[in-house]
């Protein structure tokens, strides 16, 4: 873990069609979401009507590489630190202790919670089909250097409805092959560390004789209820609206 200075993560959480998501932002954009709530040990903080608000400390940038496994969970294993802070690091409302001191403390603690307020507002509108792409920064800067490398390929050149197979995507985002695992296999597995699913529509990249693999919330029937949501794929006679069964 780096030693960097440590920035305000706020999380907020909302229902969806696919079940419970949380969503964490600091001051400079959107930072992760998950399928299900906020890392064990948040301290939540009712603020609005829109999300539950918690703050806990954010280091920036990660100091290695994930390995992560193709597809994996996202929101448990996306590289997003998941441990409380040392005891006496928030006080009764999640905020770090000394942090009403620090320069600029209050402006980015704000910061963050205009952008979760964005961001859940938008996810809310995605989910209602009031729109079909995102007007949200990402902060880029927790993430390795492959994620940074392919993720905002595919956020900028796949949009809503659309399908980008993992071996284009590769050659878009000029992910080298020859090396110990195919091109196409790198990228997987940076789709399944993703730590911004359907605003970094990893949901979007399919296999070139399927759908491929996802794991995050009840794992592959919320990627093809996103995509037949989404008109990427016809409807099946099961489809649900109001989301994946089993949620």
């Amino acid at each position: 873990m780096s030693n960097a200075a440590v920035s305000e993560l706020v999380w907020g959480t909302l229902g969806s069609p696919v079940g419970e998501i949380s969503v964490a932002c600091s001051a400079a954009g959107l930072v992760e979401v998950r399928f299900g709530p906020p890392p064990a040990g948040a301290v939540n903080a009712v603020t609005g009507a829109r999300a539950r608000q918690t703050e806990t400390p954010y280091p920036h940038p990660r100091a290695a590489e994930q390995a992560a496994a193709p597809e994996e969970a996202h929101g448990r294993s996306s590289g997003a630190p998941e441990e409380p802070g040392p005891p006496g690091q928030g006080d009764a409302r999640g905020e770090p202790d000394g942090a009403h001191g620090e320069p600029g403390a209050h402006e980015e603690l704000g910061g963050a919670r205009r952008q979760l307020e964005r961001a859940c507002s938008q996810l809310g509108e995605y989910f209602a089909g009031q729109r079909r792409s995102f007007d949200l920064p990402v902060d880029w800067s927790g993430m390795s250097a492959s994620q940074r490398q392919v993720l905002p390929v595919l956020l900028a050149s796949t949009g809503y409805g659309e399908t980008v197979t993992y071996g284009d995507l590769s050659r878009r985002a000029g992910v080298a092959d020859g090396g110990k695992l195919p091109a196409a296999r790198v990228t997987g597995q940076i789709m399944g560390s993703n730590p911004c699913p359907i605003v970094v529509p990893c949901h979007r990249v399919v296999a070139g004789d399927g759908l491929g693999g996802y794991s995050g919330g009840a794992g592959i029937e919320i990627k093809r209820w996103l995509l037949i949501f989404e008109g990427a794929l016809p409807p099946t006679l099961d489809w649900d609206p109001a989301g994946p069964g089993g949620i």
